[in-house]
Formats: C-alpha cells, structure tokens, sequence
C-alpha cells in the first residue's frame, strides 16, 4: 500500500528529529501535516515539524503544570496563567524545568500588565489568592512568588528585594494575629460579662424588697416606663419579665414622689420622655426599641399624612409623587440605590427643582435648596419638609437593608409622606402607620402598557432588538453575552457588580440603539428607564446566597413589569427562553395575587445614638457587646410589634474591631456600617483601615492598577477591576466620614471614574477576547 505524502513527510522527519510519537498523535500530526505541504512535496522542515508537536501537545502540558501548581502550591498562579504558559514552550519534551520557566514568565507578563511596580504586584497576589481564601503563605512560596515579580520587573538586587518582602509578611502577619487574639479575647470577656450579668438578674417578685414597695406599685410603675425591664423572655409560652437590682436600687430615692404624683402621658405605643428624669431618659432609650416610633422625636411632633401609592413596574408611581413634590416648598425623595436617587435629582431638575444629592460615598450639597435627593438610609431625621417619598417599600422585608425602610417611614420629618411601592407592602406599611398614629390613605394604580406572557419559549435564535435576557449570576450573564456575540448580536450587559454608572452607561447603549440585546440580572428590577420590548428568563431559578430556588411571583412581576414602555412600545411581553421552563409558570405567577406577609413587625435596628445609650449603661466601650445585649436583652423574638434586623454583616465587623485599640465606639459604629464585599476579604481590609486611623495614619485611596488594553481583557482582569471598584466604594464612604484619615478623595474619585470608563470600554468591545 502506497504511502500518503503526508505519511512519507512525517516517517522521514521522525528519523531527523529522533522523537517519538503517540498514535493518536500520529493521526493529528499527519493532517496538520498534509495542510502545509506544497504540491508534489513529502518532506517537512524539522522547525516546522516541533511546532505543530508542540501545538498538539499543549493541552497534556497544561494538565502537568496544572499538577505541578498544586503539588507545590502556588496557590497564587491563575488558569489563564498556566494557559498562556504553555505559548511559551518551544522544546516537544519539556522537562518540570521548562514548566516552571514557562509558568514565571507568564505570570510576569500577567504581573506587568496589571501591576505598576514590583510591590503592587505582589499586592495583587496575594490579594487575589486571598479572594478564594483566607490563606497564609510559607517562606517557600514567598520566595518564589518575590523571585517571580522581581524578574518580571527587571529588580537588580533581587536578594533585598526578597527580604524586604518576607520582613513585610511576617510583621503583617503577627499584626493580623494580634488582631485576631486581642479580638478573640475581648469578645470571650465580652460573652462572660453577658452571661455574669443575666446571671444577676431578678424577677418581678423581687423588686417589692429591694424598692420597699407593693406589687401593685411595681407592675403600675413598670406599665409607666419608670422602671426599666432589662430583659424580656419566652418560657414555657409565658413572658418572663427580668430587671437588673442594681439599676432599681439606684431608683429608691424617687419612690416617694412616685407614689405622690402619677405621671400624665400616653401609654402604648412610644414612651413619652418628658416625664422622666435624665437617667430613666436613658433608659427610656434603651428600652425604646420595643417602641422604636418614639425615637424619632421630630416626625412624632409633626401631624403627618401617609399615602401609600401602589401598582406594579412602569405604572407611574413615581411620576404621581414627584409632581405633588414639585408643588410643595420643600421635599425629600429617597431611593433605593444610588442610581436612583441621581434619577430623582435628574427628575426634579426637569420640573425646575435644583435638588441637593446625598448618598452612602457622595455629596452634591446645593446652597439654599430645600430639596434633597437621598438614598434610604441617607434620610434626614431633623428638619421639616412638607412632602417626603419613599421608594420601593417592599423592600421592608428584606433581612439586610429593610430596617432602613422602617427608619426613613417612621422617621421622615415630612408633613406628607409617599410611600411607592408594590401591592405587597401595603399590610407592613399600614402597620407601621398605626405605630405611629399617621393616618393614611391608598393610591392604587395600573400598568400604563398591558403586559402579556409569550405563549411558547423562545430561542436564543428568535432573539429581536428590545429583548431582555435574564440570567441570575455574573457568569451567566458573561457568558450569555459571549454566546450572542458570537452569533453577530450587539449586546449590553447589566448585573449587581457594575457601578451605578457603568449601568447607566450600559442602559444608554440600549436605549439609544447602540445594543440591540440587553443581558441582566434582576439588578433591574429597581431604576433605571430601559426601553424593554420583551423581557425573557433565561431561567426559573436563582440562588439566593443560601439556597438555589425557584422565582417568587413578586420576583418575576418585578423583573417582567420591565417589559413594555409607555410611549415607546405598548404591549409588553414576558418570556421564556427554550428549554428553561414552561410559560405557563411565568403566566401564573404574573396573574398570582400580592404575597401576604406572615410577620408584619417591621424589621428595626439600633442607631449611634442607641448603642451609645446601652453601651452607658452596661458601662462598656466594646461595640461587640454592645450588640450582644441589644440581641439578648433589649428587644425579645416575639415582640409584639417589632423585629430585630439580624445585622450579620454589622456583627461580623464589631467582632474583628474587637482587636483594634484607640477608636472611640461611636467610630467604631460608623465602620460597622460601612459597605463592604466579604467575597474580596472586605471585612479584614476594613479591620486594618480601622488600625491604622487608631494608630493616628491615614489610609491612602486604592488604586485602579494598571489596566490592560480594553480590546485584550479577560474575564478575570474585568473582575478584579469590579472589585478595585467596591474597595473604593468603601474608601470614599469613610472619607466622607473621617476626612483626616481619608484625605485624598479626589484621588479616590479619579481611580473610580477610570475603572468606571475602563469597564464600560471592555464591555462595549464588539468581540471579546477567547476565555483562556
């Protein structure tokens, strides 16, 4: 049998070169081969012949280099490292040698990429190796990591540079273990007080002996707010009332005049303060998270008028608020996001309203305007406006962010407050109301564009201009996003971890036709006017940080009301990609009735001014502990009318603050409500913050770092630029508060606007770079 040219090239190239083959490599070679053969030609140059092995043969040195990452735990390399790794191997037999060679020289390029200097880089890395992990590292692969950045930068005195970088490891590191021991501690002193203190406690049949006065006295002084209730528990399906002795024998010197005059005041439900003295005001405070409404002294004073507007998405709610704003002398507009309340400046601004802006990281403070756009938990609690709106009130039950809109309803200090919302948040909003004795009334309004439900899947083949893709992760919309791109769609992309501008700029592309296909997650669900004429689920679940589960109806009736735009298009439909699920899950769900709450105890949380007020009480300086009796003792589980917000995130940063000395506990406070990102180790980066403001230093603003070509950006390289965006979310929000420790705003501002630019860059690129 005759040989093939192709058979005849590769036989005499293997005698010149002496290397051996598989068979399943013979094949692949003998096609590559048969490519680049000119006519009437069976021979190869051996150059030529080592490329394509090597071509061949890169995959199998990919997975041995991925083994030999882990074997000796370089825990820092990523895969688009080991990827472009193997680009770099010319030889067809490499040995570990010129696997680790290869491996350096790539993640030096990676490193001068994104890094400015020597020492960023290393950063970097170890950054990025701590976003997957809390990790330390070992002399070893310190050394190695140094070794790399230090070749990779071209360092002389490679030596010193290693050393300087172990001493700055091991000086870091004993202060995060000092941290952590002091934190430990204090926390366990914390929990002991706690326990001593509960321990020592009382019940009501004890304080007739320890006050010298009759039961009768006792429980109607206590119905009084005189004497204050230290904790209150469930035993047994019976409240266990108990009371701290040393406080009620601090009391006894003001029985008599108790006894002559009975205090004039309203009972129920909040305390009324002017007729204590300055210590019961204190624990009028205290005790006043069970009657949270009398906290907010100002809106109490004022006769104020709740009207709650309803409907569902594009149905004009905020339209019918503003414009009674509009007509008034002064108003607050509060939103959920900083986007929004841009969009309610933006919006007052058109009906001749130049409005001042306040958010979580920014101030646009307008000289002698009376009126203010704000995000929720921005709202003013001080001075009188006639008219207040209240966006998204459904946003009440949620467990992270709804004591904020319990704060903001019950504490405006407007004469008219609008709250919007869905149809949901009707029940709590009403329940609140009559916590505070507002009377209020409905507005009930209706889409202003039908919405329908496709009646069959659609497939990603049938996408149009005006749809909206919904997915429900970054990677899925990424990924989304590749997938029609490839198949020739101009695609704009919106999900939770772009910055409020990055959104807006993406919506823009959208609407103005720059896109034809929107891809998002349900961070469209609040803000932003999008000219949607299809919205499309790409998927029935999502994963709600604990479990993956199926959309709620309020869920789809958010995300779906998207679709259809009064004016633009005037029937908005609601889909289902193919394969996903059935329409009619989306046709039952948009037609389902409002979700009727179980609980409607509105969600309440402490302020500076409480913890401030317990802390003085329990006679502690420790945040921690704090929060700890405010959780045990100050307001029970089955209050009647309240629920304590479980502030994790709250406890999570007053627990590692525990090992930082020198903050007073209002400050301590204030970083306890800083945004953070606990998947980019926020919470440590935030505790080290705190050390250096209490070792009197100021904190330098992060950097952007150095950003690759727009055109070349990897998947990973958009997501550390997202999260160097979320550090200086978190930089900037401190400025705002501690000026002299977070000096260089306009430097913070300058990095966020280039990674904000840089982003929306990568984003608009018409190709994407192939995933390594």
């Amino acid at each position: 049998m005759n040989s093939s040219p192709a058979e005849l090239a590769l036989y005499k190239v293997l005698q010149e070169t002496r290397l051996d083959i598989t068979s399943q490599e013979e094949n692949r070679l003998k096609k590559l081969i048969e490519r680049q053969l000119e006519t009437d030609s069976d021979t190869i140059a051996p150059a030529n012949f080592i490329k394509l092995l090597c071509t061949i043969r890169r995959k199998g040195w990919a997975k041995k280099i991925t083994q030999l990452v882990q074997q000796k735990k370089y825990v820092w390399v990523q895969p688009e490292d080991i990827a472009w790794a193997v680009s770099f191997i010319h030889t067809p037999e490499p040995n570990e040698t010129n696997f680790e060679n290869a491996l350096r020289l790539a993640l030096g390029n990676r490193l001068k990429q994104s890094s400015s200097n020597a020492h960023e880089a290393i950063q970097n890395l170890q950054l990025e190796t701590n976003n997957v992990s809390a990790r330390t590292f070992d002399n070893e692969q310190l050394t190695i990591m140094a070794d790399t950045v230090a070749m990779a930068f071209d360092i002389q005195d490679k030596d010193s540079f290693i050393d300087q970088i172990l001493t700055d490891y091991k000086i870091n590191k004993e202060k995060d273990e000092q941290l952590l021991q002091t934190a430990k501690a204090r926390k366990k002193q914390e929990i002991k007080r706690q326990r001593e203190w509960e321990n020592s406690l009382v019940s009501f049949k004890d304080i007739p002996a320890i006050l010298h006065c009759s039961s009768r006295d006792a429980l109607k002084w206590i119905g009084q707010n005189r004497i204050p209730i230290a904790q209150k528990i469930k035993k047994h399906g019976k409240d266990i009332w108990k009371f701290d002795p040393v406080e009620l024998r601090k009391l006894r010197n003001q029985i008599s005049s108790w006894i002559e005059e009975v205090p004039k005041g309203k009972k129920g439900k909040y305390i009324n303060l002017g007729d204590l003295n300055i210590k019961n005001k204190v624990l009028a405070n205290v005790a006043a998270m069970d009657r949270y409404a009398g906290h907010f002294i100002t809106a109490r004073s004022l006769k104020r008028h709740i009207t709650i507007v309803t409907g569902p998405t594009n149905s004009g709610k905020s339209y019918t608020a503003l414009e009674t704003m509009a007509k008034s002398e002064s108003g607050i507009a509060l939103a959920p996001l900083r986007l929004l309340a841009h969009e309610f400046k933006e919006a007052l601004a058109e009906r001749d309203i130049e409005a001042s802006l306040k958010t979580g990281e920014e101030r646009n403070i307008i000289p002698g305007s009376r009126f203010l756009a704000a995000t929720v938990e921005m709202c003013p609690m001080d001075n009188p406006v006639d008219v207040a709106l209240i966006d998204e009130a459904q946003m009440l039950t949620d467990p992270d962010r709804g004591a904020a809109w319990t704060a903001a309803i019950m504490g405006v200090p407007a004469r008219h407050v609008f709250v919007l919302g869905s149809p949901e948040c009707i029940p709590i909003v009403k329940r609140i109301a009559n916590l505070c004795d507002d009377p209020c009334d409905e507005i009930i309004l209706q889409r202003k564009s039908p919405l329908i439900t496709a009646s069959s899947p659609i497939r990603l083949s049938k996408l149009r201009t005006g749809d909206a893709l919904i997915a429900f992760s970054r990677r899925e919309v990424l990924d989304l996003r590749s997938l029609l791109m490839q198949k020739g769609h101009r695609v704009a992309v919106i999900y939770g971890a772009l910055s409020p501008e990055v959104r807006r700029a993406e919506a823009k592309r959208f609407n103005n036709g720059e896109a034809d296909i929107l891809i998002a997650t349900d961070a469209i669900g609040m803000g932003l006017n999008l000219a949607i004429k299809r919205v499309i689920f790409s998927t029935i679940f999502k994963f709600d940080g604990q479990n993956r589960r199926p959309l709620t109806s309020q869920e789809i009736k958010q995300i779906g009301g998207r679709a259809g735009r009064y004016g633009k298009h005037e029937n908005g439909i609601v889909g289902i990609m193919a394969g996903a699920g059935d329409p009619a899950f989306i046709h039952r769900n948009l037609e389902a009735p409002p979700i009727q709450e179980n609980d409607l105890r509105p969600l309440v949380q402490p302020d500076s001014d409480i913890v401030q007020a317990i802390a003085n009480e329990i006679n502690s300086t420790s945040l921690f502990g704090v929060l700890t009796r405010l959780k045990r003792a100050v307001l029970r589980p089955d209050d009647p009318n309240y629920r304590l917000a479980k502030m994790e995130e709250t406890f999570a940063i007053a627990s590692s603050l525990e090992g930082v000395d020198g903050l007073s506990l209002k400050d301590r406070w204030t970083y306890s409500t800083c945004p953070v990102d606990d998947r980019d180790n926020g919470i440590q980066r935030l505790t080290h913050w705190a050390a250096d403001h209490a070792a009197g230093k100021t904190i330098s603003a992060p950097g952007s770092g150095k950003l690759p070509n727009p055109v070349q950006a990897s998947r990973r390289e958009l997501e550390r630029a997202e999260k160097m965006h979320k550090r200086l979310v978190s930089w900037r929000w401190l400025s705002l508060r501690f000026p002299d420790f977070y000096p260089d705003l306009e430097n913070a501002e300058k990095n966020t606007k280039k990674l904000n630019e840089w982003i929306e860059s990568v984003l608009r690129q018409k190709r994407r770079k192939i995933e390594l």
